[in-house]
């Protein structure tokens, strides 16, 4: 018989203590309940709160004083949620969604209560509330409940480490298994298996391949193309591994049967201080004001940038550029202990034909940031 053992699972105490965290959030923002939802697998606060990483759509009500409920989808998912989830009372969400969650209002005792509101809830839902219920008000709680997730447990912090060696060894794979005349859209035959065999799976493997002589592409690209590898490529990257809801990412650079040119090493190694100086300024009670700053290094050395600097691992907060490149409207953020966070400078020409990544998973400390990577800080030269 199925039950929740057979699968990676937090403690009780690792839950409790987070929905103990989620009422105090409540309690503070003074709303009687919130309406979370969640669409796609691993919906992110509805695994956080619940353990099961949801399916299709689903709704979790959090009550003061009350056990919570998820309504979910699909029908023939309602079996494997029920092994899955910590939260016993789980419910299909029938056949129609919204008025499934208008009753359990209802049930509840919401009619004229105060909502707090997280996720991208559907404008059917929303709009039928409050036309059920215009005695009840909404405020949203998505962003503070992000910001409080910002800083992980250590068992979090476990469940990124896995997921960090798994894509590790990832990149072991790339760099054992690129070839000349392979195209890049075979290379995620490469990183895949790497983490199917270890029960994970992929986050993401965005990649461009270019000669390095006549470079293209200034950004690792989202869909791999049918070109093929040719000697004298350079292959630049973003991989994500993933483990049962969290993630690790790495960027590295490769290059087929020769290793970089000259403007290609110059890049590389402006990229790689550019990560050295981030992963000494960023420490608790650091700011990402000074990050932005100390980051203008880059451009200092003849370089611009076009994907974000820095970003919480999962894309939480905080996501921001360099100050020259800034595009964000986000308040200043201070650093503390246990967040984890990307560093990912992402170089490039002002013409933007060429330009590569460099970064890795690390965790925030006291007096600067501990990388969950073992992979060494290097460019990467495979085989012609």
């Amino acid at each position: 018989m199925r039950q929740r053992s057979d699968y990676p699972t937090f403690s009780n105490e690792e839950l409790n203590r987070r929905h103990k965290e989620f009422y105090t959030l409540m309690e503070q923002e003074g709303v009687d309940a919130a309406l979370i939802y969640g669409s796609g697998r691993y919906a992110s606060d509805i695994y956080w709160l619940s353990d099961w990483p949801s399916s299709r759509e689903a709704y979790l009500l959090m009550q003061t004083g009350k056990e919570p409920v998820i309504l979910m989808q699909l029908f023939n998912h309602f079996p494997m949620a029920r092994v899955m989830s910590w939260i016993q009372d789980l419910r299909w969400a029938g056949a129609n969604t919204t008025n499934s969650v208008v009753d359990l209002f209802a049930e509840r005792g919401l009619q004229s209560k105060k909502i707090g509101l997280v996720g991208s809830i559907s404008y059917q839902v929303y709009d039928k509330l409050r036309e059920t219920y215009p005695g009840a008000t909404f405020v949203d709680l998505g962003g503070k409940l992000r910001m409080m997730r910002t800083i992980k447990s250590p068992a979090e912090i476990e469940r990124i480490q896995t997921a960090s060696k798994l894509t590790d060894q990832s990149i072991h794979a790339l760099a054992g298994g690129l070839r000349e005349g392979m195209r890049e859209d075979e290379i995620p035959a490469i990183i895949e298996p790497v983490y199917l065999k270890a029960g994970g799976y992929a986050g993401i493997h965005f990649m461009s391949s270019m000669p390095m002589r006549a470079p293209d592409f200034c950004v690792p690209s989202q869909f791999h193309s049918n070109r093929k590898l040719q000697k004298g490529d350079a292959l630049i990257t973003e991989i994500s591994g993933a483990y049962s809801g969290y993630s690790g990412q790495i960027h590295r650079t490769f290059s087929i049967g020769e290793g970089p040119t000259p403007e290609w090493q110059k890049m590389h190694d402006a990229a790689m201080e550019a990560f050295d100086v981030l992963s000494k300024v960023i420490k608790d009670g650091a700011t990402t004001t000074e990050a932005e700053e100390a980051a203008e290094v880059i451009h200092r050395r003849g370089y611009s940038t076009y994907d974000d600097l820095v970003h919480g691992v999962n894309q939480y907060p905080p996501i921001f550029q360099t100050k020259t490149r800034k595009r964000h409207d986000s308040r200043e953020i201070t650093f503390r202990e246990n967040m984890v966070i990307v560093i990912q400078p992402n170089l490039m020409t002002y013409d933007e034909k060429m330009g590569l990544q460099f970064g890795e998973t690390l965790v925030v400390k006291k007096h600067g940031c501990e990388s969950l990577n073992a992979y060494p800080r290097q460019w990467v030269t495979c085989k012609s």
